[in-house]
């Protein structure tokens, strides 16, 4: 009794997914807090970035990496150019966890650190779809 034979593909990328999600979570907070400066800042905002695009692909799961990419850093962008308003810190103030989220000051290298995370996410989702189709190619069960 395999679990991937009881069900659907939708629902074991769904797993895993979550899966991976649940996972980058915990490195996503480490970069931000144990790595030292910028290095940590990048890389946790590439982090949030590859958590977006896990959250996007959770909820559209049959979209292409492409499409799931373009979401996905439409969404970081969205964010970050929320924090132009003053609307973030001022939560954060009267939350402060909330900053995890929205964050509380715009800055333009998190752009790029979230195009990275985007680009990284989707280029490995990618990579596992191919690895996917070759093995029903073969007529492996995946």
């Amino acid at each position: 009794m395999k679990f991937d034979r009881r069900y659907s593909p939708t629902v074991r990328r769904r797993v895993a997914l979550a899966a991976a999600g649940v996972g980058v979570i915990p490195l996503g907070l480490a970069a931000r807090y144990l790595l030292p400066g910028s290095v940590g800042d990048v890389a946790g905002g590439a982090l949030y970035a590859v958590l977006i695009y896990l959250l996007v692909a959770f909820v559209v799961p049959r979209w292409r990496p492409a499409a799931l990419g373009a979401a996905a850093l439409a969404s970081c962008f969205a964010v970050e150019f929320f924090q132009l308003t003053p609307v973030p810190s001022t939560l954060a103030e009267w939350f402060p966890p909330i900053a995890l989220v929205l964050g509380s000051s715009f800055v333009w290298a998190d752009l790029l650190a979230y195009a990275a995370g985007v680009v990284a996410a989707g280029l490995v989702d990618w990579l596992a779809a191919a690895h996917r189709r070759r093995g029903e190619v073969r007529g492996e069960r995946s």
